[in-house]
């Protein structure tokens, strides 16, 4: 008899770990398996730091009361912060994270591409920064994908638009709709043939690139509004912005090229 309130604790313990790790199980993290409690410790345990009410804040420790309410951690990079209230309605809210979410992605690539220009060493490629390099298909013989003629040799700015908008429709209406590629899936992130390499297969693992992807994606458009503002001021791509930079930083800084006269890229 002196055991059993000993007992009671402990199960009545057990029990209240269980709900608390269940509710944690918000969307975007996975969702836990009560037979499997030590790996249920862990995916919370990693998760929790960017899901749920005690994931990290935009203002850290002074975010208790700068948080609305209907941000509650259920979504990869939701830091709490929508001073305009743009997420208030649930539908516009969804709506604004696809958006977010496909831009990211585009500006990864976008990115990506804006440098691989100057970084291929190649003597067709390397002197045209990225916002020079589609102009190439217009010369004589057309623009050879990567300086090689056997890999893509584009000499209409048609059939590369084509080709672009076929292929591009095609994924997104699979994304989007189901097709060859599965049904049923999900719009953002719908995995089956769209993850070859098996990357989201652990739910542990897949809460945790989701936030990964936000937050490059996120980088990846400011860098790219970057690019963009570098173009319009220096007339050069960002290498060589960089390149420039590193030899006199004191020089040639983002200080004095703000004040440079070169406002199109010639």
């Amino acid at each position: 008899n002196v055991c059993r309130p000993n007992a009671l604790r402990t199960k009545t313990s057990s029990h209240f770990n269980l709900k608390e790790t269940m509710a944690l199980s918000v969307r975007g993290l996975p969702k836990l398996s009560t037979t499997k409690a030590s790996k249920a410790t862990r995916v919370v345990t990693r998760a929790s730091m960017w899901y749920g009410p005690d994931r990290a804040k935009w203002l850290g420790p002074y975010s208790d009361n700068a948080c609305p309410s209907y941000l509650k951690g259920e979504y990869p990079g939701d830091y709490g912060w929508d001073s305009a209230g743009l997420s208030a309605d649930p539908e516009t809210f969804a709506a604004y994270r696809e958006a977010e979410l496909i831009h990211a992605r585009w500006a990864m690539l976008g990115a990506l591409g804006c440098v691989g220009p100057e970084l291929t060493g190649d003597s067709s490629l390397a002197p045209n920064p990225w916002f020079k390099q589609g102009a190439l298909i217009f010369q004589d013989g057309g623009l050879d994908y990567l300086g090689n003629p056997s890999l893509v040799h584009a000499q209409s700015i048609v059939a590369v638009l084509a080709c672009q908008v076929v292929l591009m429709g095609l994924a997104e209406a699979y994304r989007v709709n189901g097709g060859p590629a599965g049904e049923g899936l999900d719009k953002l992130h719908p995995g089956e043939s769209f993850d070859p390499l098996g990357l989201a297969d652990d739910p542990d693992t897949f809460a945790e690139l989701k936030v990964k992807e936000i937050k490059n994606g996120r980088l990846a458009m400011f860098s790219m509004f970057g690019f963009y503002v570098q173009a319009i001021v220096t007339g050069k791509g960002p290498v060589e912005n960089w390149q420039e930079h590193i030899a006199d930083p004191w020089n040639i800084n983002g200080f004095t090229e703000i004040f440079a006269t070169k406002f199109t890229p010639n």
